[in-house]
């Protein structure tokens, strides 16, 4: 869904271009009014409507019952799905080393920029109102009815704000004060402050738009027409005298923007809107238009109202924190015999409002009442479930009570596992926790297990199956690592197509990298396979040399194996540290080559994009300049582009080059106007400084024939341009070396 603001902004900005298209040259100023606050008031309401499901054109979601029975296997899922957003959230963790930024962090800073922006904003207009009090009780007034006359000094346009009408009585002849008086007070008696005050709070919130300045522009405007029709009407002002009144009123300096002032930059299209003529009644049409838009935006982007549906608001992470207490020990139970199940709904006196439930076999009950009251129980290893009630047909309802067995929680605390309350092992009691599993973990090697081990482990279906494979893999993998592991579905078969691949020694965290992006033992030999190719020579020759130089080491292997003994027996010790090194220096190598994969699948880097790079030329690249290539977005065609030019770039500067906007022609540009001998690094300072060939070339034509680069990006960096230059020797200033005009630049303020 679109968030909120922004299809605020959306709704404001098509209402905005449908007035201007339609109704902004029509004469029906008070309809327009209501138009122009009808929308301001719509475009943030409209989007916190829900509509009837079958008036959206949104995609249908599944449907979830309101009071649905949940299992087990619901509880579990529920469970499992709260463990996945987690993974995929520590899984990305490694990738993050290799960005600097990210969309997320973006995003909030963004959120950060928009509210800031709501601050400033927002005290700008507390201030205006501030200041606009304390003028309207600080000078002198004269109290005319209902109005306030603010007196006020010096040059500035009457305004008004409230009830309060400001003006400097000294500047008007006696026809023009009563003129100026008379429209102030439209202004207030039409309540036209309301209007911009509400133009004001919707910039407040909508800073960034462009058309929600225009629009209040635009309600401004009309508010000026409005009160200009209203005031001709009067028989005691005639339209000359009073267009005449708003030539003598125009003054440089304008009020506050809260306030609606007699004159203001819009002079001339008053005076036009004045004389225009009157709009036909039969052009009211156009104002209907505005209805069908509106519900168009609200079927296209409103949330669905679907009945019978539930919103998800809270996440399946909240639903595994609060699961314990979810379904109390005490309340009413609803349920339904369906199949070989029957399925529960739970309710608390606590909570009047929350149904949770779970569906037992039918086989776990001895004996259901039906058509009377009476008394069955579901038990389990946690604890017992007494219900009491009655069945009619396939529904029935009662009360239940859940009653904890004191030895399975006394087993339970000795193997290390604290039920603390009984809503913990109301918990352990809907999964079928037994003490058989806890006995299991402990036969493996866990020996500190907690409830929240516990609960993800039994939800995922880790049983000792599962954890043995694993562990002939990976002996020290801890239960922290089980949970993600079945989450993802790593299993034996995908550990063992891993290390086939060449990873030995890959730790769990690793594994759960590999897994959550995708990257599996063909990826991997792929990867190695075209990296492989990159990296050879595709030349015969280099071939040849190569088994020469095999033969050569053959020869001097046969010397070494002729050297005494003594330097044949190698200290055991030595050969110890030898080896812990190489190991060392192996996992070094791997943990690398683990990083590249893992950014290279990221970044959707294929065989193909490799193989591409290698047909442009690029033979011997590397694995970080392939992934600085592809974050670039360099393709072959953009290398292809300079090569086909006949310019040579290694890899290092093509990605200075992509990153700086620099293009084949923008190089030939330099070499079509002469400039032959320019260092590949000179084009990175001269795109970064805006600098072109033909700027270049003004400077030779200015007589700086000797001028290298460098000069030149000075000279601009400081502002000696050619004009300026040009500018100088006209004042007299005519030096033969560009330096003379930089230091001058420095010096002086053109």
């Amino acid at each position: 869904m679109i968030p909120y603001i922004l299809y605020a902004a959306l709704i404001l900005t098509a209402c905005f271009i449908f007035y201007k298209l339609l109704l902004q040259k029509e004469t029906f100023f008070h309809l327009n009014r209501m138009i122009l606050l009808s929308c301001m008031v719509l475009a943030f309401s409209l989007p916190l409507i829900k509509i009837p499901e079958q008036l959206s054109f949104r995609k249908t979601p599944a449907p979830i019952n309101v009071i649905a029975p949940v299992s087990e296997t619901t509880i579990q899922e529920n469970i499992i799905e709260s463990i996945n957003q987690k993974v995929s959230t520590t899984v990305v963790q490694p990738l993050e080393n290799n960005k600097t930024i990210n969309f997320e962090q973006v995003m909030q800073w963004l959120v950060y920029l928009y509210w800031f922006g709501v601050i400033i904003f927002g005290f700008n207009f507390l201030m205006q109102a501030c200041i606009l009090l304390y003028k309207a009780y600080s000078r002198p007034v004269i109290i005319d009815g209902k109005f306030r006359i603010v007196e006020i000094t010096g040059d500035k346009a009457p305004c008004s704000f409230a009830n309060n009408i400001f003006i400097n009585p000294e500047k008007y002849d006696w026809e023009t004060y009563n003129q100026v008086l008379l429209h102030e007070k439209i202004h207030i008696e039409q309540r036209h402050t309301f209007d911009l005050l509400l133009a004001e709070i919707v910039i407040i919130f909508q800073w960034f738009n462009p058309f929600a300045w225009a629009w209040r522009k635009e309600l401004e405007s009309n508010l000026e027409y409005y009160t200009d029709e209203s005031l001709l009407q009067h028989n005691t002002v005639e339209k000359e005298s009073y267009q005449m009144s708003l030539l003598k009123v125009a003054a440089p300096h304008f009020p506050l923007s809260l306030t609606t002032n007699y004159n203001q930059s819009l002079l001339k299209k008053r005076l036009i809107m004045m004389n225009a003529k009157k709009s036909n009644v039969h052009t009211i049409w156009k104002y209907f238009f505005l209805l069908p838009l509106m519900i168009l935006f609200v079927c296209l982007f409103n949330e669905k109202n679907s009945y019978g549906q539930k919103s998800t608001a809270k996440s399946n992470a909240e639903k595994l924190s609060n699961i314990g207490n979810e379904i109390k020990t005490e309340g009413v139970w609803f349920a339904t015999i369906k199949n070989d199940k029957v399925n529960f709904q739970f309710k608390s006196d606590d909570d009047e409002n929350s149904f949770n439930g779970n569906s037992f076999l039918l086989s776990e009950f001895k004996d259901l009442p039906i058509d009377k009251t009476g008394n069955f129980s579901v038990a389990r290893d946690a604890g017992t479930m007494e219900f009491k009630g009655k069945f009619e047909g396939n529904k029935g309802m009662g009360d239940y009570k859940f009653v904890p067995n004191k030895q399975y929680a006394e087993q339970m605390r000795k193997d290390g596992v604290d039920m603390k309350s009984k809503e913990d092992a109301v918990v352990f009691f809907m999964l079928n926790i037994k003490n058989s599993y806890v006995q299991m973990l402990k036969q493996n090697g866990y020996k500190n297990i907690s409830k929240e081990d516990i609960i993800p482990l039994v939800a995922l279906n880790v049983d000792e199956a599962y954890i043995t494979s694993i562990k002939k893999i990976l002996p020290g993998i801890g239960l922290e690592n089980l949970v993600p592991f079945k989450s993802l579905g790593v299993d034996k078969a995908f550990i063992e197509q891993i290390t086939k691949a060449g990873y030995k020694n890959l730790s769990a965290d690793k594994i759960i990298t590999f897994k959550a992006q995708g990257i599996d033992g063909k990826y991997i030999d792929d990867y190695k396979n075209v990296t492989k190719n990159t990296l050879g020579s595709t030349d015969d020759n280099l071939n040849e040399q190569q088994d020469k130089l095999n033969a050569q080491q053959n020869e001097l292997n046969d010397q070494q194996n002729k050297l005494s003994e003594e330097q044949a027996k190698i200290d055991e010790t030595q050969v110890r540290d030898d080896e812990k090194i190489s190991a060392t220096q192996k996992r070094s190598k791997d943990d690398d080559s683990d990083d590249d994969i893992i950014a290279m699948k990221a970044l959707g880097i294929d065989q193909a994009y490799i193989k591409s790079m290698k047909d442009v030329g690029y033979i011997n690249i590397s694995n970080e300049d392939i992934i600085g290539f592809k974050a670039l977005g360099i393709t072959a065609d953009y290398v292809k582009s300079f090569k086909n030019a006949g310019i040579k770039i290694k890899p290092e500067n093509i990605t200075g080059y992509k990153a700086l906007g620099i293009t084949a022609d923008y190089i030939k540009s330099f070499s079509s106007a002469g400039f032959k001998n320019i260092k590949p690094d000179d084009f990175g300072g001269l795109k970064a400084m805006n600098v072109t060939a033909e700027m270049v070339k003004e400077y030779k034509a200015l007589g700086f024939t000797d001028s290298n680069f460098d000069n030149i990006l000075g000279a601009k960096a400081i502002g000696a341009t050619p004009d300026y230059i040009k500018r100088m020797k006209a004042k007299g200033h005519n030096f033969k070396t560009l330096d003379k005009y930089i230091s001058l630049k420095a010096l002086l303020v053109d």
